[in-house]
């Protein structure tokens, strides 16, 4: 005799026979894998829900060592499937203790990255479904798991499982104050940061982390305390100061930053996000400028990382069409603090620094001093320069800074090919139509520009702009082409 049809006779005749009737079968695994199909369809769901199907499935789940491994892992399939929009079944769930059963059989199966990690993906979903229904539904959810049964999930590392909990927790967590401040409580951000390193080492394949981590770092007031957290162990003394950034720091900016990219224009930021300017100037005194990066993002050194990744937040928060930001009646823009905090004078001198583009270094014969740094990564000085160009566009007071920090001549420089910097110099063009448009003094000094030599620049072209020479006195003159 098999194991399911040894089963057969150990389960309860009184929650066995509706399964059967329901679905025209004699053995549980075959009744339970039938109405499974049937409970894929609305109306298939919709006629189970009538006949109380999810009654004796959950009571079956309330013993799950009576049950084998596979029909237990088909008991929560169906459970899931039952709950998917249906929403007598997911009352009927909730008035039927269906979240502490399902928190019991968690407790049974153990929570390691060796476990059953498909059977608690299955009832993460089932609490997914269930958690949709309404804010009753996501309160007793909630409670039932807040703050320690999350915690105790988000730290198995595995994506099957942190994808499906990422999901109920921002389920739960939107729209509801209550669940809004406590997730945003030190309580709260220990779940958050339990994800956080659990993504950086197994990654994940949902956007359930992505839209959890926008909500918590960039739209709440929480960026600075989640990273405050993953910084603890690589501070100085008196914390102030990280000495080192840790992967999970890294991987973090990494998420952010594609996020931003992804939806710039779409997410309403906290203003506290400025504090990444202090990331970036802890990241430039920490990385080696010494050596020249062979590497895109991510180049495997969490420094590194940090410094690229922070940039390239930087560059898409200032972006031209940035996104908005609450109140700004009443707040201050958050460019013009990033810019008022020093970012042009910190960008410019960072640019200064560097050695020049390849083909510059080609006009100089050469004649590189060594004094200059190196870019830590492919892509470096073209993040640099796409920031200042951002953040010239439509602000005056940001073009007069260039030019006062005698950074137009030196984007200029920028307007080339670079292979180590690809679209270097569609983002130089960039940032000099930028720091150029209706500002009659930056124009000024462009066309007063003396020409040292034969330069040819193309790409001012692209600009809508031309460069007469006068071939006696080799003085420049900018002229709009249309």
């Amino acid at each position: 005799m098999d194991d399911t049809n040894s089963q057969k006779f150990s389960l309860p005749d009184n929650l066995l026979k509706p399964l059967f009737l329901a679905s025209n079968s004699s053995t549980f695994t075959e009744a339970l894998e039938r109405l499974i199909e049937t409970a894929k369809t609305s109306n298939g769901r919709f006629d189970l829900a009538s006949k109380h199907i999810l009654v004796p499935v959950l009571e079956l789940c309330q013993s799950p060592s009576r049950l084998s491994g596979k029909d237990l892992l088909l008991s929560i399939k169906l459970l899931r499937n039952l709950c998917a929009g249906e929403i007598e079944n997911q009352n009927l769930f909730i008035e039927k203790n269906g979240v502490e059963i399902l928190s019991t059989i968690i407790s049974s199966i153990g929570l390691t990255s060796s476990s059953d990690n498909g059977l608690l993906r299955m009832v993460l979903q089932v609490l997914g479904n269930v958690s949709l229904a309404g804010e009753e539904h996501r309160l007793v959810v909630w409670r039932q798991f807040f703050p320690l049964g999350f915690l105790d999930i988000a730290r198995v590392q595995c994506k099957e499982t942190c994808d499906p909990l990422c999901m109920v927790i921002y389920t739960c967590y939107e729209g509801s104050t209550n669940q809004s401040a406590e997730l945003l409580g030190d309580h709260g951000l220990d779940i958050i940061i339990e994800i956080i390193r659990t993504v950086t080492v197994a990654g994940f394949r949902e956007d359930w982390v992505k839209l959890l981590l926008s909500r918590i770092c960039l739209e709440e007031s929480c960026f600075l305390s989640v990273f405050s957290k993953l910084s603890s162990e690589n501070s100085d003394e008196n914390g102030s100061r990280i000495n080192h950034f840790g992967a999970e720091q890294a991987f973090l900016l990494s998420i952010l930053s594609e996020i931003l990219n992804e939806r710039t224009g779409d997410i309403v930021i906290s203003n506290d996000f400025s504090f990444v300017l202090g990331i970036l100037r802890n990241a430039i005194g920490i990385v080696d400028f010494s050596k020249k990066g062979k590497s895109s993002l991510p180049t495997g050194s969490a420094d590194i990382d940090v410094l690229g990744y922070t940039l390239s937040i930087l560059r898409e928060f200032i972006a031209c069409d940035a996104p908005k930001v609450p109140n700004q009646d009443e707040k201050r823009d958050p460019v013009d603090m990033l810019v008022s905090d020093g970012l042009i004078k910190l960008l410019i001198t960072l640019l200064r620094d560097l050695e020049p583009p390849e083909i510059i270094k080609k006009a100089m014969n050469g004649t590189v001093s060594n004094r200059f740094k190196c870019c830590p990564y492919r892509g470096f000085r073209r993040d640099v320069v796409a920031i200042i160009g951002n953040c010239g566009y439509h602000r005056k007071h940001v073009q007069d800074e260039i030019r006062e920090e005698g950074g137009i001549l030196l984007l200029l420089q920028h307007c080339v090919t670079d292979e180590d910097n690809p679209f270097l110099r569609e983002w130089g063009i960039w940032s000099m139509r930028n720091i150029l448009e209706g500002n009659s003094k930056n124009q000024e000094l462009v066309a007063n520009l003396e020409l040292q030599k034969s330069v040819d620049i193309p790409e001012i072209a692209a600009m809508g702009l031309r460069v007469e020479v006068d071939p006696q006195t080799r003085r420049a003159k900018l002229v709009n082409i249309s």
